[in-house]
């Protein structure tokens, strides 16, 4: 157990990363790709930690995932060579950064679309910086959010754009089963997983027949990468919550508490009948109780005494959140004023992207990790 006296000094809020339980999410997941045959690229919207996805990359992964161009410069000027934005770029200003930063440090940049638009201005803006851009087509396997539908009559058009253009190359398809939270079991979220792999292969292979090449099928979605065996005709694997995972992949069943790196430390700073008030409150742990719309009972967070962190005796629930506060239902506890609390977040990455850094808990101490591309939203 970590040393009390450690945690105790400690000035809160702060965001806390097991670096031993990290690592071991990050082989667990290197080894599970490496299983099935496929490359992993993950996404870093979760981290946004340069020495986090050097570590990644150190492990095994064939590059790296971005959700925005702030990011993918942050990552190109940061020493990686392979970079994908999973997020449509239309802006022709926005092009102009990801090109110039891709060509000052000769990195390879994939960019997805699912638009006529985006395909006009990625090529036009490739062709005015002498650079060849790879493109994606996004599917829509279920999450309503970006992408074609998977019988959509454009996606052989739009695929014969990008491959007639001289400064496109298309890449292939790529989805996201964000849906996949929704799940109440790891056998729900297995079935969503099948899902997403039948209907990508479907339309590689309409793609194929049309005479069009798809080189990658890259999936994504933690849940679905870790309740799923069958990897068949997938290429690529883009999973990002994994790094640190949270209550929503344990609420799914694909994770235990034991194996959440991110925690956040607060400082019990009032009392009353009902709470125990914490300072942190939404500025820290963010007032996000699911993902994609999805919430389930656990409020803000699990909370713990740091003293007896995950000891099922001393489970709390965050229950309310204002800015700068954070009230703990007390359970039947009795914790001092000034006492530490730990808490389990229900969504890891709006937490990260909060922080502005990491106290990374090693075997030798403590360290202080930048989170480099917080708040990188452009």
């Amino acid at each position: 157990m970590r040393s009390n006296s450690i945690i105790d000094k400690m000035e809160t809020p702060a965001v806390l990363l097991d670096e031993t339980r990290m690592m071991g999410n990050l082989r667990a997941m290197q080894d599970l790709a490496d299983r099935h045959g496929v490359a992993l690229r993950p996404h870093i919207k979760t981290h946004k930690s340069l020495e986090t996805g050097r570590r990644q990359v150190g492990l095994g992964a064939s590059g790296v995932t971005v959700a925005t161009v702030d990011e993918a410069q942050i990552f190109i000027e940061g020493g990686f060579e392979s970079i994908t934005v999973a997020r449509p770029v239309v802006s022709p200003g926005k092009w102009d950064r990801l090109l110039s930063a891709a060509k000052a440090q000769d990195a390879d940049v994939r960019v997805v679309t699912d638009s006529k638009e985006g395909i006009q201005v990625a090529g036009e803006r490739a062709a005015a910086h002498e650079q060849t851009v790879g493109l994606f087509l996004k599917i829509d396997v279920g999450l309503h959010r970006c992408g074609l539908l998977p019988d959509d009559l454009r996606t052989g058009k739009l695929a014969g754009m990008i491959h007639d253009h001289a400064n496109l190359e298309f890449r292939g398809i790529m989805s996201h089963a964000g849906h996949v939270y929704g799940s109440k079991s790891r056998a729900e979220a297995a079935e969503v997983a099948e899902a997403e792999r039948r209907t990508m292969v479907a339309v590689r292979d309409a793609l194929q027949s049309d005479g069009l090449p798809v080189q990658e099928v890259s999936v994504g979605a933690t849940p679905a990468v870790l309740a799923t065996e069958r990897f068949d005709g997938i290429t690529e694997i883009r999973p990002g919550n994994y790094v640190f995972l949270d209550l929503l992949p344990v609420r799914v069943g694909v994770a235990r508490v034991t194996d959440v790196a991110l925690t956040v430390l607060a400082t019990v700073i009032s009392r009353n009948e009902h709470y125990f008030v914490t300072d942190a409150g939404s500025k820290t742990l963010t007032s996000d109780t699911g993902v994609h719309g999805m919430t389930g009972n656990q409020g803000f967070g699990l909370a713990y005494p740091a003293s007896g962190f995950l000891e099922p005796d001393g489970e709390m629930i965050v229950e309310k959140v204002s800015e700068e506060h954070g009230m703990v239902g007390r359970n039947g506890l009795d914790l001092a004023i000034g006492s530490k609390i730990r808490v389990v977040p229900v969504h890891s990455c709006p937490v990260a992207n909060l922080a502005r850094s990491y106290v990374v808990l090693t075997s030798d101490g403590l360290e202080t990790w930048p989170v480099d591309a917080a708040g990188g939203s452009r």
